[in-house]
């Protein structure tokens, strides 16, 4: 696998422009996970309009990035997902930043903050996602690598990547 950058802990949090909660699925307020579960159905549901069930009995073994703007609004949202739940690896899901956000790179801070955080969680350990096809080189810029074939989730055509630990990736 051809690895294209480093991200240290460090590097991966010092532009951060939104502030950061990661809690287990047992340290979310009722308040906090409402918010995670409008962001996700606004953006997966409504906005890409795709119906699947969302709550897939995933979330209770995750933990929940929750990315707030000044206001106190939830501006981005991730889970990480421990090895053997959904893949073999740690893995990052259901990575979302509101739309009003877009193009001000909160995707950006967002996915750094999550992979500073599995990789805290999980040290050493490769991460794998199933990405949105279209988003494989932004996904890419994380040291992602496409494996495997597309493949169709829900309707939209996805493909499974792995990052090497963050401790394997050379500098940026």
């Amino acid at each position: 696998m051809e690895v294209r950058l480093k991200m240290t802990v460090a590097a991966l949090v010092e532009k951060q422009q939104m502030e950061w909660q990661w809690l287990s699925f047992q340290e979310l307020n009722t308040l906090q996970l409402y918010q995670a579960m409008q962001l996700r159905q606004r953006v997966f549901v409504l906005e890409q309009t795709c119906v699947f069930q969302d709550a897939d009995g995933i979330d209770v073994h995750s933990w929940h990035g929750l990315g707030y703007l000044p206001n106190g609004e939830l501006g981005a949202y991730a889970r990480i997902v421990p090895p053997g739940k959904a893949f073999e690896y740690p893995s990052i899901g259901r990575v979302v930043t509101a739309p009003e956000l877009r193009g001000k790179r909160a995707g950006y801070e967002l996915m750094q903050q999550a992979m500073a955080q599995t990789a805290a969680l999980f040290p050493g350990n490769a991460i794998k996602i199933g990405a949105q096809a279209h988003l494989q080189r932004f996904y890419g810029s994380f040291g992602f690598e496409p494996v495997g074939e597309l493949y169709d989730e829900d309707g939209i055509s996805h493909i499974h990547m792995i990052a090497p630990p963050l401790s394997q990736q050379p500098s940026r």
